[in-house]
C-alpha cells in the first residue's frame, strides 16, 4: 500500500466503461493506461471478463473496469458476461457509458440508460469515433442525450485517435469520491499474468478466424513456468466445441496453429518482457458455452 496520508484532496474510486459491443471500451482503457491491457480485435463480443485498469497520477487513482459488451444473452457464455458488466456498475463509482456517434438512439442503449440513472451514480456520457464522421453532426446529438438523460457530462471523444481524453479524464476525476490510493501508484492491474497470456491468445484466435470458430473457444493455461536462465515455459489449451473447429483451428499440417502460436508468442513476450516457449494444444468440450460445470472450471 502507497503511504498516501500526506495528500490532500486526493480522489480515488471505480470507474465501469459501459456500452454496446466494438463501440470502444478497450480501445479507451489502453490508451487511457499508455499501453495494451485488454484484447482488442475487429470482432464484437472479444471482451469476456471485466478486466481492471489502474490509472494513478498526483492527486487522484481510477480503477476501471473494462466491461463486456451489452447485448442479450443467447446462450450461459453470454449471461455470464452480462452479469460481469452488471457486477461491474453495482461495484463502481463512476459510470462511464460510451457510445458511436449515431443520432437515433437504440433501444439497448434507451433502456440501459433507464438503468443505470436508478444507481444514482455519476454518469458521464463518450461519444466514440469522433474521427470517423463530421463534426457538424455532433450537436445534434450532444442536445439529444442531454435533453433526454440526466448525465453529469459529455465527452466526444476518438480512443483510437486519443482527442478528448484529458478533457474525459478530468471529468472523471470531478466525480471521483475522495480518497487514498487503493494500489500501489506504480501498479497498473491486479490480475495476474497468467489471466493476460491466456487473453493474448484468445486475440489471435479472433484475429487469424472467421465468425464461427472464435465465439466457441476459449483458452486454458495448463501450465505456467518461470525458469532461471532459460524461457519461460507456457502450456496452454485451446478449447472448441467440436471436432470440425478442433480442424479448422489446427489448420493443413498444424499451419494455422502454428501460425497463431507465433504471433501469440511474439505478443506475450512483450507483454512479458522476457522470452517464453509457448505450447498450444486443441481440445473439444462439447456444447461448454452451456454447461455451467465448464464455465466454472474455465475461469467465468
Amino acid at each position: 500500500m502507497t503511504d498516501s496520508n500526506d495528500k490532500i484532496n486526493h480522489k480515488a474510486g471505480y470507474v465501469a466503461l459501459i456500452g454496446k459491443p466494438n463501440v470502444g471500451k478497450s480501445t479507451l482503457m489502453n490508451a487511457f493506461l499508455g499501453q495494451k491491457l485488454s484484447i482488442v480485435t475487429p470482432k464484437p463480443q472479444t471482451t469476456r471478463h471485466s478486466i481492471p485498469g489502474i490509472l494513478s497520477g498526483d492527486n487522484y487513482q481510477m480503477i476501471f473496469f473494462d466491461t463486456p459488451g451489452l447485448l442479450i444473452p443467447r446462450y450461459k457464455l453470454q449471461d455470464k458476461m452480462l452479469k460481469s458488466a452488471q457486477r461491474a456498475i453495482l461495484e463502481s463509482d463512476v459510470l462511464l457509458f460510451l457510445i458511436e456517434p449515431h443520432k437515433k438512439i437504440s433501444d439497448v442503449v434507451q433502456s440501459t440508460f433507464s438503468q443505470l440513472v436508478d444507481t444514482k451514480k455519476p454518469l458521464i456520457l463518450a461519444i466514440n469515433k469522433i474521427d470517423t464522421i463530421d463534426k457538424n453532426t455532433l450537436l445534434p446529438i450532444i442536445n439529444d442525450y442531454s435533453t433526454k438523460f440526466n448525465l453529469a457530462k459529455i465527452f466526444p471523444i476518438s480512443a483510437l485517435k486519443k482527442d478528448g481524453l484529458e478533457e474525459l479524464k478530468n471529468g472523471i476525476i470531478e466525480n471521483l469520491p475522495e480518497g487514498l490510493p487503493f494500489y500501489p501508484e506504480d501498479m497498473i492491474t491486479n490480475h495476474p499474468e497468467k489471466f493476460f497470456v491466456s487473453e493474448i491468445i484468445r486475440e489471435q484466435i479472433f484475429r487469424n478466424y472467421g465468425e464461427e470458430v472464435p465465439y466457441s473457444t476459449t483458452v486454458v493455461i495448463e501450465e505456467f513456468k518461470e525458469r532461471d536462465g532459460r524461457k519461460d515455459f507456457i502450456r496452454a489449451h485451446i478449447i472448441v466445441e467440436k471436432n470440425s473447429q478442433k480442424g479448422i483451428l489446427i489448420g493443413k499440417k498444424g499451419s494455422a496453429l502454428k501460425k497463431v502460436g507465433s504471433l501469440a508468442r511474439e505478443e506475450i513476450e512483450q507483454f512479458l518482457s522476457r522470452q517464453v516457449y509457448l505450447e498450444l494444444f486443441v481440445k473439444v468440450r462439447e456444447k461448454w458455452r452451456q454447461k455451467d460445470v465448464l464455465l466454472k472450471e474455465f475461469g467465468y
